[in-house]
């Protein structure tokens, strides 16, 4: 059986007298790690007082995941940049809204957070915890309004997203537009559609009885100015909206993934903020 013995030279915190300390089997405590609940070295119970403290913290462990995922986020940004280019560009009112640039800024973005965090943990900094909370706080809630506000205008999104990508249809094909001509290419070919309501879509692009080739049932060149009998009638608008629902599940449950990890890492972030405001109070 292990048996305590009293640690020398733990009395000073900062200039304030500190009770002896008892620590079970294992290396002497700072004074602030064990305040805090850092332990320097394998110690496993820490007693004073008959109180029980707590020789390991959390929230440091909350940290990785999240810069873990942005570091994930943005090299998947850089990929589709490198080898996609502008893919997944299909606003004309929002060309840089592409889907590399979207999810290069969200890595960005997840990993400077969860470097404030990791920082701010491992330092015991209450200016970068509160700092981690914070901004961890404004991201969720920004994603929490921006879910409500999808399902309670979802009917006014769709007419605008529709107006919006059928606009686009004008500049496909055109220089500089590299990326939406791409982007509209692969999605009519993978989703067996064509146009973004009807195939007739493209009349108005071409002035003509004329399709993309990427609408036809089997590609070949010039293919898009055959009979109709030889294109896909489906609308890709709602092919891909349908194909959305149908993966429903999975995107709720990646949604909830992120939502619960945010929630946790707010809890433990908050957890030793409160605990380095208590080890400081006690030192003053």
């Amino acid at each position: 059986m292990r048996h305590s013995s009293e640690v020398p030279g733990a009395a000073k915190c900062e200039g304030a007298s500190v009770p002896a300390v008892k620590v079970w089997s294992g290396r002497q405590l700072s004074p602030r790690g064990f305040l805090s609940g850092v332990v320097e070295g394998p110690a496993v119970i820490a007693v004073r007082d008959q109180e029980l403290l707590p020789t390991a913290s959390p929230v440091s462990s909350a940290k990785p995941p999240i810069t873990l995922g942005g570091c994930g986020i943005l090299g998947v940004g850089i990929w589709l940049a490198v080898t996609q280019g502008n893919f997944a560009t299909l606003s004309s009112s929002f060309p840089s809204l592409s889907a590399a640039n979207l999810l290069i800024v969200t890595g960005t973005f997840v990993m400077i957070i969860g470097f404030v965090g990791c920082i701010g943990a491992i330092k015991e900094n209450k200016c970068l915890l509160l700092s981690f909370f914070i901004m961890l706080l404004i991201v969720f809630l920004l994603e929490l309004t921006v879910v409500i506000l999808f399902f309670v205008y979802t009917d006014k999104i769709d007419k605008y997203a529709q107006r919006d990508l059928k606009k686009g249809l004008h500049l496909y094909g055109t220089d500089g537009n590299i990326g939406l001509t791409n982007a509209w290419s692969i999605i009519q070919t993978d989703f067996r559609c064509c146009g973004v309501s009807n195939y007739t879509d493209w009349f108005e692009v071409y002035n003509t009885t004329r399709v993309p080739d990427s609408c036809c049932l089997e590609f070949s060149e010039n293919c898009g100015l055959h009979s109709p009998g030889t294109w896909w009638k489906a609308p890709c608008y709602e092919t891909v909206k349908i194909w959305l629902q149908e993966n429903l599940l999975a995107v709720g449950i990646f949604g909830l993934c992120t939502a619960m990890v945010q929630i946790l890492g707010l809890t433990f972030a908050m957890t030793m903020y409160c605990q380095v405001v208590k080890a400081d109070t006690y030192c003053a």
